[in-house]
């Protein structure tokens, strides 16, 4: 039997790549050759609506020639050259000297990475190096939360609060103490209290018990997105810093995800009202276009990590001109197309159609949204709030892609939209229907007619 190409790319990659989160036995392949917007096409010729971003971070869609064009630019005068010691370019240093005037007050300072991952990694030894270096060296413990997705690497994996990433890969970090998450859908967590209160107590009553001269930092995503798009209350992030400073421990805000427009803000600290010590970005920063991650360090922080022979640790692409460069022609056509506000506009609408369509659905248990970042928890009914079960052979997530093109995200029983920033109303109504005509058939069992 003669493969067409598609067939024969398939087999290629069933034969020679590992794929993160896919057995071996798995026979399914969707190879996309190309992207327009919020627009995708497969090898074998098949349309999709990306109601993803990828993975939360095509904030200006895909197929932007702009970046194309600057990225060929920049590799024709210079692809690369070294940022470690004395070394620097131009697109890092003005870059970072944009990221410094859009953060929240204070934070100056700006250290490169390639992604989230390694920006994870890079603020967690960075909070221990800067009590260490001011002579607190007992400061090692690492708050986080359950539900809590921090990477893939050692320090940020072990900080991650689901079970299964840590499985097979023991020992973790030591010195990782994880609470409760902020999941006020959920108020069987919190018993009869206010889920900030409950919150709060449980944290006092952890750093009580650590010791709190023996705590380092706090990481928390602003808004859990692997755990389920998760919104904390309003008085829950001011009234954490609040604790934390009280006993000298560092926050780092893991904004991965929400950072650059996604909540319609450029940094999620701002939209919760709050200054952290560190915040981890990467993915928005270049929606994609090229790898590039960037922590925003505080004066406070940056001072102490600058003293002595300064901060010992980088990575190869630290500050790499190309993705420096592409970096900054993103952040110019978010801010000239007015994506910040668009993200709040075109998520309240989406949030809408999702109501209006799925909102009578019994097994629709909360539809939650800040800006372009969404949530439609699944349930077997609204009155015990049991989650869904998911049938591994036949997830909605994905009978929603093979039947409609639509791609959505599963997440810890919720389906999880990350939309460019760039969606229309005609593609959030395409997009709502498309969830509706199979949920609509979900059984409480789980069951998809």
């Amino acid at each position: 039997m003669t493969l067409t190409p598609a067939q024969q790319l398939a087999a290629t990659d069933r034969a020679h790549i590992i794929h993160p989160y896919l057995p071996g036995t798995a026979e399914e392949r969707v190879i996309m050759t190309e992207g327009q917007g919020c627009r995708l096409t497969d090898a074998e010729g098949n349309s999709y609506l990306d109601a993803t971003g990828g993975l939360w971070l095509a904030q200006l869609g895909h197929g932007r020639e702009e970046l194309a064009d600057v990225a060929h630019a920049q590799m024709k005068q210079l692809e690369y050259f070294t940022s470690f010691w004395e070394f620097s370019n131009e697109p890092a240093i003005k870059l970072a000297e944009r990221l410094a005037s859009l953060a929240p007050e204070n934070l100056n300072h700006v250290y490169f990475t390639s992604g989230g991952s390694e920006g994870n990694e890079a603020a967690i030894k960075m909070a221990r190096y800067y009590h260490h270096r001011r002579g607190e060296g007992s400061r090692t413990w690492i708050l986080a939360r359950n539900k809590a997705y921090h990477g893939i690497g050692y320090g940020g994996g072990s900080a991650t609060g689901f079970p299964v990433y840590h499985e097979g890969f023991a020992p973790m970090m030591p010195h990782v103490s994880h609470l409760t998450p902020p999941w006020p859908y959920r108020s069987e967590l919190f018993g009869d209290q206010d889920p900030t209160d409950f919150l709060i107590a449980e944290l006092e009553a952890r750093i009580a018990d650590i010791g709190a001269s023996n705590i380092a930092a706090m990481i928390g995503e602003p808004i859990m997105g692997v755990g389920g798009m998760l919104v904390p209350p309003a008085d829950y992030w001011p009234r954490v810093k609040e604790v934390l400073d009280s006993h000298g421990i560092l926050l780092i805000f893991d904004e991965v995800v929400t950072a650059y427009g996604r909540v319609g803000e450029w940094f999620a600290a701002q939209h919760f009202g709050i200054q952290p010590d560190i915040i981890v970005t990467a993915k928005g920063i270049t929606s994609g276009y090229i790898p590039l991650g960037a922590l925003l360090v505080s004066d406070d922080v940056a001072e102490v990590m600058l003293q002595d022979h300064g901060f010992p640790m980088g990575y190869t692409y630290n500050g790499h001109p190309v993705a420096a460069a592409v970096a900054l022609a993103n952040l110019d056509i978010i801010e000239r197309e007015g994506l910040l506000g668009r993200a709040v506009t075109m998520g309240a609408h989406l949030h809408s159609q999702l109501e209006a369509e799925l909102g009578h659905l019994p097994i629709v248990g909360e539809i939650r949204s800040v800006g372009m970042m969404l949530a439609i928890e699944l349930v077997t009914d609204r009155e015990s709030r049991t989650p869904l079960p998911l049938k591994p052979e036949r997830m909605p997530h994905d009978v929603i892609r093979q039947e409609t093109g639509v791609i959505v995200r599963d997440s810890a029983h919720s389906l999880v939209l990350s939309p460019p920033l760039i969606m229309t109303e005609g593609e959030a109504k395409e997009v709502a229907t498309a969830i509706r005509s199979v949920l609509e058939r979900t059984s409480p069992t789980g069951e998809i007619a």
